[in-house]
C-alpha cells in the first residue's frame, strides 16, 4: 500500500491541486459551443494540448491531471503522447472511469453511477497507458423528498466498489460523491446541504469500511457546504466553518488529502472559500482543488479555438492555477487575483 499512499500525498502536495479536464465528448461539446468552436478529436486534442502546454502552471500548480478515455489515448500534434508530456513536467496523469449517472430504478430524478461491468480489466489497461489514479462520481439531488436514502446507498456502494477495483490494480481512487447545488431546482439552503453531505459522506466512508478499501491510498472529493445556486447566499466564513466541520465528523484523519470540487461557484467564490477553510485550526487532512470550470473557464474563453490565442489562453490558465494554489495554502486574497 506504500505506493498507493505516496501516489496520493503527491496529489495533494502542499501548493498543488488538480485539474479536472475529463469532460465527456458531449460535456465539451456544450462547452465548445459557448465558445463557437466545433467538437471534433482534433480541436479536443488542441484545446488539451493548449492546457498541458502551459508549463508554468503544469510543473509549479497541477500535481495531476483527470483524463476522459479519448484524451488519455491522445498525443499532441508534435506526436508526444500527452502521458508523457505530463510527466514531464513531474505531473500525474488520472482517468475518468465511471459510464455516468444514470435513473435509479422507482425513485423519481434520482440517479446511481455505472461503469463496474468489466472495470478490473479497463484499470489493467489504463495502468498500462500511464494512469496512476482514476475518478469516479456519485450524484445526490437535493429536491422533494430527495434525497432517499437508498440514492445515498447505492452510490456509496459503488464508490466503493469502484475504489476498492483501483487499489487491486495498483491505482489511486478518487472517491467523488456529489451533493448537487445546481440540481433542480436548486434553492435548498446551506443548512440542507450541509445535513445531507454529512449523511452522504458518512455512508460512503462506511461501505468503503466495509469494501476493505485502504484510506491511505485514496483522495476524497467532495463538493464544498454551499446553498443550492438559487438558494440564500452565506458568507465565505459560514461556507468554509460548515465545511470543515462536516469533514470532521465523517472523514477519518487516515485520508491523506481533500480536492473539492467546484460545482455551484464562480471560479473566484472557489477560490475564496478554499482559502478560508485554512484559517481554521487543527485540519487532519490536506485540503485542495480538483476543478474544472474552476480552473478552464477563462482559458477557453481566451482561446476561442485559435492558434494565435494559445498564449492569452495559457497566460489565463496560469494565473487561475496560481490562485487556486495560494488558495490551498490559506494565501488567496481577491485583491491578489484583480490585480494579477
Amino acid at each position: 500500500m506504500s505506493g498507493l499512499s505516496d501516489i496520493a500525498r503527491q496529489l495533494v502536495a502542499p501548493g498543488k491541486g488538480i485539474l479536472a479536464a475529463d469532460e465527456s465528448t458531449g460535456t465539451i461539446k456544450k462547452r465548445f459551443d459557448t465558445i463557437g468552436v466545433q467538437s471534433t478529436e482534433t480541436s479536443r486534442r488542441d484545446y488539451r494540448e493548449m492546457l498541458f502546454g502551459a508549463d508554468e502552471a503544469m510543473r509549479e500548480y497541477i500535481s495531476g491531471v483527470i483524463l476522459f478515455d479519448e484524451t488519455i489515448r491522445q498525443s499532441a500534434a508534435d506526436s508526444t503522447p500527452f502521458v508523457d508530456m505530463l510527466r514531464a513536467n513531474n505531473c500525474l496523469a488520472g482517468i475518468k472511469v465511471d459510464t455516468g449517472a444514470k435513473a435509479l430504478p422507482f425513485h423519481e430524478g434520482e440517479t446511481v453511477t455505472e461503469g463496474l461491468d468489466g472495470l478490473r480489466e479497463r484499470l489493467a489497461e489504463y495502468a498500462k497507458i500511464g494512469a496512476a489514479f482514476a475518478k469516479w462520481r456519485g450524484v445526490i439531488a437535493i429536491g422533494e423528498n430527495k434525497p432517499s436514502r437508498a440514492a445515498i446507498v447505492a452510490n456509496a456502494q459503488a464508490l466503493a466498489r469502484y475504489a476498492a477495483l483501483c487499489q487491486e490494480a495498483g491505482i489511486v481512487p478518487i472517491v467523488e460523491p456529489e451533493v448537487l447545488a445546481d440540481g433542480k431546482p436548486g434553492d435548498h439552503t446551506v443548512e440542507i446541504c450541509e445535513r445531507v453531505t454529512t449523511e452522504a459522506l458518512a455512508e460512503t466512508f462506511e461501505q468503503l469500511r466495509l469494501a476493505g478499501v485502504e484510506l491511505e491510498g485514496m483522495i476524497l472529493k467532495p463538493n464544498m457546504v454551499i446553498p443550492g445556486v438559487n438558494g440564500p447566499r452565506v458568507s465565505v466564513e459560514d461556507v468554509a466553518a460548515r465545511t470543515v466541520r462536516t469533514l470532521k465528523a465523517t472523514v477519518p484523519a487516515s485520508v491523506p488529502g481533500i480536492a473539492f470540487l467546484s460545482g455551484g461557484q464562480t471560479s473566484e467564490e472557489a477560490s475564496a472559500n478554499l482559502s478560508a477553510m485554512h484559517q481554521i485550526p487543527d485540519l487532519p487532512w490536506r485540503l485542495t482543488f480538483s476543478y474544472g470550470r474552476a480552473l478552464q473557464a477563462e482559458a477557453l474563453a481566451a482561446w476561442g479555438g485559435k492558434a494565435e490565442n494559445v498564449a492569452a489562453a495559457r497566460n489565463a490558465f496560469v494565473h487561475r492555477a496560481r490562485m487556486n494554489s495560494l488558495a490551498s495554502l490559506g494565501q488567496w486574497a481577491p485583491e491578489i487575483d484583480r490585480a494579477a
